[in-house]
This record gives C-alpha cells, structure tokens and sequence, in this order.
C-alpha cells in the first residue's frame, strides 16, 4: 500500500499589501510604478495585472491594526522584477519617492529599495 502524498506548498501564488487608504496605494502603483489594474478585483482590494504572480492592495483584514505597527512588513522582503532598476531608482527618487537603500549591484543585477504604499519596503532587481 503506497502512502499518500503530504500535501505541499509550490510557492507564492498571490502577494497582497494590507494598507489603510486603498485608493492612494493603488494610485501610487499605478502612477508611480506604472501597474495597471486587472480587469475584475474584490470588494476593498485594487489587484494590479502583474506576472508571474498577482499582486494587490487591500484593507487590513480583520483584526490588523497597522497603527499599532512601527513600519507595515516588518520583516518580509518583498522582491519586484524591472528591467532597468536604475532607471526606475532615477524616476522615483526624482518623483520625490523615499529611497531606503541605494542602487547597488548584485547576483540579481541592479538592486534598491524604495518606500511604497505606506512605507513598506520594496527592492526593485534587474536590469
């Protein structure tokens, strides 16, 4: 008799940013870091049409209060793939975008990381 199989994890399917003003994350997505909507997103979430994985902004799920936090993600390294980083560093610093880290090199090619929707830090790679 063959054991079953234990059920595993294949990776990240669906990356969501809880933030407490939705419109104004999403503006900044989409103005900033130029993300266009998807066609279709749920009641208080704005999902981006990004591969390989979705990503989205949305309200606190129940029980979050991101007020009682020092910096929201605290913690968890969130990774966006572009194909100039430098480029991209020039723009939004010029936008005025808080940049924490500066442009550097690394095994992933070009890195920084800037402040997005309500100060989480995001690393930019590639190019």
């Amino acid at each position: 008799m063959t054991q079953p199989t234990p059920a595993t994890l294949d990776g990240p399917d669906f990356i969501a940013l809880q933030v407490r003003d939705v419109e104004a994350a999403a503006a900044f997505c989409e103005e900033r870091l130029g993300m266009r909507r998807a066609p279709a997103s749920p009641p208080g979430a704005v999902v981006f049409a990004t591969a390989p994985i979705a990503f989205a902004v949305r309200e606190p799920l129940p029980g979050v209060d991101l007020d009682a936090v020092s910096r929201p993600g605290l913690g968890v390294a969130l990774w966006f793939r572009t194909a100039d980083a430098q480029a991209l560093h020039d723009r939004l610093a010029a936008d005025g975008v808080t940049i924490i880290s500066p442009p550097q090199d690394s095994p992933f090619g070009r890195t920084f990381t800037f402040a997005g929707p309500e100060g989480y830090a995001i690393t930019a790679h590639g190019g």
